[in-house]
């Protein structure tokens, strides 16, 4: 595995105004520390303790794209929890914060965020001595500005995530407009305009709906119960099982005679919320300490979000099982029906799929990488394993 790697950025939209940004922690130079990519391209910037909280930086970390359909190849060394941000027509503000330092990183939800009207995007990877592990995600929010990833290894295999294109954005608005009308529910809420404009600048995910007055609560739960409902022993329901694809391997569960708790392979499980859900995260699905546990909480947890938990007992299930019934995530089928794949990370748990199954993250990874490629704007967007 190298112990750095270039990265081709391309410009694939129609402004002659775009810019990346790349930051992560360090796992050599200073290894722990927060590090980002100077405006060169191969320089390496570590900030240091800022005489106060949201102090700007004290370098130059805009890389420009140049005009659409030109390259510009940058340098990284080995980082973990790695972004490659881009903004277009308008440039990020990174700011600092005392105690480590802290980076601030461009906010969706805080409307006095500097960036707020800023069109930008992000890809995520990390580059370790194992492997470049990169994706595409919309767990936050879907951009404006489209984003696709190609990897070829150094055996020639190519991997290829397409994203959207360039008006991906636009057919995700329309798709979550026309849910709102269908079940009269907050999916229109979801799209943020800029700023003084009527243009959408970006969608959000249901999980932040509250911060745009898109509430939720009691969606999911309704289906919550169907599911209690169908693996209740008292009741004669089904047996439930979850293969962890772990050493647990197939577990199996029922929900207790009382009704409380929903046990798979001796872990239990008390009713999730929507809340629960969206997130992933949080009441039945926090991780802890128990490794089965935790094999059995993603596969679970994305069972309930795509709702094919109820009419599939065998988790997981296959993507044609995916959003085929109410309540479901619309916006999560509304992604993977706009991205050219159909892969994109639209939640935490989005990489979840049965042995042998078709990927749905949008993900590239390999422990040989010879070539990769980030494009932005979507205006070349294709899908297909090949070099572009």
């Amino acid at each position: 595995m190298p112990s750095s790697l270039e990265i081709q950025l391309r410009n694939d939209s129609s402004s002659s105004e775009v810019y990346a940004y790349i930051t992560g922690i360090s796992l050599q130079a200073r290894a722990g520390s927060r590090v980002l990519l100077k405006s060169n391209g191969k320089d390496l910037y570590f900030p240091s303790e800022p005489p106060e909280n949201m102090s700007p930086l004290t370098e130059d970390v805009a890389i420009p794209l140049g005009p659409p359909g030109t390259t510009k190849t940058v340098h990284i060394p080995q980082m973990a929890g790695g972004r490659i941000w881009f903004s277009r027509d308008g440039k990020l503000t990174f700011l600092l914060n005392k105690g480590g330092p802290a980076l601030v990183e461009p906010s969706v939800l805080n409307p006095a965020d500097p960036n707020a009207g800023v069109d930008f995007a992000f890809a995520e990877f990390t580059l370790n001595n194992d492997q470049l592990f990169a994706n595409i995600s919309c767990v936050d929010f879907v951009p404006r500005l489209p984003v696709a990833l190609t990897l070829q290894t150094a055996g020639g295999q190519v991997q290829h995530v397409s994203g959207m294109p360039a008006d991906g954005l636009d057919r995700v608005c329309e798709g979550l407009r026309a849910q709102a009308k269908k079940d009269h529910r907050p999916w229109d809420k979801l799209v943020v305009q800029r700023p003084g404009s009527q243009a959408a600048i970006r969608a959000l995910n249901p999980t932040h709906g509250n911060a745009v007055g898109a509430s939720f609560d009691g969606y999911y739960e309704p289906l919550v119960e169907e599911v209690w409902s169908r693996y209740h022993e008292k009741k004669g329901g089904i047996l439930m099982r979850v293969n962890t694809q772990a050493a647990p391997g197939t577990l199996e569960g029922r929900v207790l005679a009382n009704g409380g708790e929903l046990v798979v392979g001796g872990e239990a499980f008390k009713k999730p919320t929507t809340a629960d859900i969206l997130g992933c995260n949080s009441g039945p699905f926090e991780t802890g300490a128990s490794a089965k546990r935790n094999a059995i909480i993603p596969r679970l947890a994305a069972g309930f979000l795509r709702s094919c938990i109820v009419n599939c007992e065998h988790q997981p299930s296959g993507p044609e099982t995916y959003y085929k019934r109410d309540p479901t995530n619309h916006y999560a089928r509304i992604v993977h029906e706009v991205n050219l794949d159909g892969k994109g990370y639209a939640f935490a748990y989005d990489d979840v799929q049965p042995d042998g199954g078709e990927d749905q993250s949008g993900k590239v990874n390999a422990g040989d990488p010879k070539v990769f490629i980030v494009s932005v704007g979507g205006n070349h967007a294709y899908a297909g394993n090949r070099m572009p």
